[in-house]
């Protein structure tokens, strides 16, 4: 149960945080969300590479990184979906 609180307290650290940003700044929230994607993939690619040639010791802590890696790609996909939902609901509304 602590494991879900902690996750719950996270989640609404990173809303606090959007919430009390400027008008004009989701530009830059997304642009910083998916520099820290990227780099998580590329972070997670070489881990996959280390653990295929041997050169990584903790594989537990490694694989947890490439699974982070994994949810915040899916999480940016999700995002795109919704949006690209979004900017076909606006073509559909006539003027």
């Amino acid at each position: 149960m602590a494991f879900i609180n902690k996750i719950d307290q996270n989640a609404n650290i990173n809303l606090n945080k959007v919430n009390k940003s400027k008008d004009g700044d989701f530009e830059k929230i997304l642009k910083k969300e998916l520099d820290e994607t990227n780099n998580a993939l590329l972070n997670a690619e070489k881990l996959e590479d280390g653990i295929a040639t041997g050169k990584v010791k903790d594989i537990s802590s490694a694989t947890i990184t490439i699974q982070k890696a994994e949810l915040q790609m899916k999480m940016m996909l999700e995002v795109r979906n919704k949006a690209i939902s979004a900017y076909k609901e606006l073509l559909k509304t006539q003027i």
